[in-house]
This record gives structure tokens, sequence and C-alpha cells, in this order.
């Protein structure tokens, strides 16, 4: 049985992929099992400061982006798409999604429907 959670966001450390190759964004993961006693739903906060990258990948499932500050270009399956504040994005599963070069600071709140972070499994063509 899960329980509700409480997570402050300005107590977490940012997080960063371990191949800088997947880019240099930064993440805060604010619910995910084991971390919060919850289930079926990953949710976090994205940063990227002018000239950061989150290179092209995929995963199975799907994803929501919803602007929280700056303004920024999201591509996905090679169309570009405006994030913003108060800009909501679907993004399906397996569609190639990723903000290649950030041209200003840009965050975005982001969610899937997963128990935990680890079992998203994320596809970076260059790791193939």
């Amino acid at each position: 049985m899960t329980t509700p959670a409480l997570v402050d966001e300005s107590t977490l450390p940012d997080e960063r992929w371990d191949d800088p190759a997947r880019g240099t964004i930064r993440f805060r993961t604010l619910i995910s099992a084991p971390g919060t006693d919850t289930s079926a739903i990953v949710c976090g906060v994205a940063m990227m400061a002018e000239g950061d990258s989150f290179m092209l990948h995929s995963h199975p499932d799907p994803e929501v982006y919803y602007g929280l500050e700056g303004e920024g270009e999201v591509l996905i399956d090679g169309v570009p798409h405006r994030l913003a504040p108060g800009v909501a994005l679907y993004i399906p599963g397996g569609a190639v999604h990723g903000v290649p070069m950030a041209a200003a600071a840009l965050k975005w709140f982001y969610t899937f429907a997963a128990d935990r972070f680890s079992d998203i499994h994320y596809h970076f063509p260059h790791e193939t």
C-alpha cells in the first residue's frame, strides 16, 4: 500500500546522466519509488541552462512535459514544439525527442506512468 508523499524540490540534489553524451541537462526526481512510497507515477523537474543539451532519445513509455520557466523548442520525431510556462506537451511512447541545444534557460515538469524512474528504458542512438 502506498501513502501520500510530500516532496520539497528545493531539498533535492541535482541529478545528471552518468554519460555526458546523453546531454548536460539536470533534473530532480520528485516522485519515484523507492525514494517515495508511491506507485504508478514518476515525476520530476528538468532544468537546462543556455547552451545545455538533452540529446535525442526515445523510451517505450509516453511522457508529458509542462513548461515552468523560460522558453525553448523540444524536437518530437523531427518536429519542433514550443515549450514555455503553461504549455503542456504529450510525447507518445517510442517518439524520438529531446532538446539538442537550449537557446535560453528552460525548466519543465515531466511525468511518466511508471512505478520508478529506473523503469523508464531510455534509448539514445549513440548507445546502439
